[in-house]
């Protein structure tokens, strides 16, 4: 009986491919950082590298030796500070912006929140048309929106104050004096209110549908729904857009700015914005210019913050 061998299986060899290194993944961890990356590199590059600048360069200062001497640039540490926190222009600019503030921000919130109601009832027909026509002043450019209600507010020229005229009334001069902090106030509110009631709009869109049907089932009525159930959840929208519309007033330049020539009341300090750039291209005082920054951005920062704090302490947030 012959014997039979039994012969060893030969096992394929791996294909060329698999054995080449395979590159290696990024961890689960890194992921987040990679995500955040562009990001952090635009943020770092547009922000925080020009406030990096603007802090240096307020630490800095022009000297002159002698009358006739050539300027030089100057480490002084903390004098222009010192000088904003004791320059009554200064003080006067960031008084009207506080005044302004009273004057746009509650008018324009209020304004908001009842187009955003109206739009989204059912009582508003060609709702799309209407939204657009109230967001519509928000596309045209602040420069642009300026000069047109500068046309309005001159009394010369003005077809408000041609009317006013034609029926023997009084043109008051809306350009001079504390009328103007109101007129200015006027574009804000023109141009920013549209924007505002997108914001709520869309954070009554994000309400559950069953939440309105149940108000509904319970005999509410358009205007019950609209003051006891969706004007309460609007709360957190109006009270961040309210925060937005802060952070935005501060930074008041261009306004008083475009109206500067039409108007003798709008002096170089008439904000802090213009203040600083009066001093920084018309003084030739860049160091001082940047301290005002500076202590304006410090500024808006506290305000952000207490307000912010005291929302989150009241459960608007």
């Amino acid at each position: 009986m012959s014997q039979v061998t039994a012969t060893p299986r030969r096992t394929s060899s791996p294909p060329l491919a698999s054995r080449r290194r395979r590159p290696r993944r990024i961890g689960t961890r890194a992921v987040p950082y990679v995500m955040v990356a562009p990001f952090a590199a635009l943020f770092t590059l547009f922000f925080l590298v020009p406030v990096g600048i603007a802090v240096h360069q307020s630490l800095r200062g022009t000297e002159r030796s002698g009358l006739l001497g050539k300027p030089r640039d100057v480490f002084v540490g903390l004098a222009n500070y010192a000088e904003v926190l004791t320059d009554p222009g200064f003080h006067s600019g960031l008084l009207r912006v506080l005044g302004y503030v009273l004057l746009t921000i509650p008018l324009m919130l209020v304004l908001s929140a009842g187009f955003a109601l109206a739009l989204d009832s059912g009582i508003v027909r060609l709702r799309r048309l209407h939204r657009l026509a109230i967001f519509l002043p928000y596309a045209i450019p602040v420069v642009v929106a300026t000069l047109v209600w500068g046309f309005f507010y001159q009394p010369e020229f003005s077809p408000i104050a041609g009317v006013l005229r034609s029926l023997g009334l009084a043109t008051p001069d809306l350009l001079e004096g504390g009328a103007l902090l109101g007129s200015i106030a006027n574009v804000a509110v023109w141009q920013w209110t549209g924007y505002n009631m997108i914001i709520l709009i869309a954070a009554l869109q994000a309400v559950p549908v069953s939440v309105y049907e149940a108000a509904r089932l319970d005999g509410c009525g358009e205007l019950a729904l609209a003051l006891r159930v969706k004007l309460p959840m609007l709360v957190p929208a109006m009270f961040l857009a309210f925060v937005f519309s802060l952070i935005g007033a501060f930074q008041l330049f261009n306004e008083p700015a475009v109206l500067r020539p039409l108007s003798s009341s709008v002096t170089a300090d008439y904000t802090p914005n213009l203040y600083a750039y009066s001093k920084a291209f018309t003084d030739a005082q860049p160091g001082y210019a940047a301290a005002i920054a500076v202590v304006l951005a410090l500024a808006t920062f506290a305000f952000s913050f207490v307000f912010l704090r005291a929302g989150q302490r009241r459960g608007a947030l």
